[in-house]
């Protein structure tokens, strides 16, 4: 698996995905803006957490089970888990800096 970018999970693999260790999942969509202008600053995350966390990408459209259980209803959100526990939970884009600090904090307790 190339932890260098953005691993995209479904419902199938989510609960595996989120059980060990920290990693950020994206609530996206294609059609989102937004959502897209998040991308680069996933990529350049996910390079900078190699080993420390692993950054996803949940698509809503295609995931609604898993959107509806964590109330997503603003795209993008991020939630940034520990070991399946919810710890932080970003609606809109966040800078590269504050979601990297968030999770060096994280990974260093």
């Amino acid at each position: 698996m190339d932890t260098n970018k953005p691993v995209h999970i479904n419902s199938m693999n989510f609960e595996k995905a989120i059980s060990k260790g920290i990693v950020l999942v994206d609530f996206w969509a294609p059609w989102c803006s937004p959502c897209r202008a998040m991308e680069p600053v996933l990529d350049s995350l996910a390079g900078s957490v190699e080993g420390k966390a692993l950054i996803t990408k949940l698509n809503v459209d295609d995931n609604p089970s898993i959107s509806s259980r964590y109330g997503i209803f603003s795209i993008p959100t991020m939630i940034i888990f520990h070991n399946g526990k919810e710890i932080r939970r970003f609606t809109g884009g966040q800078p590269a800096e504050k979601l990297l600090k968030i999770i060096n904090d994280q990974y260093n307790k």
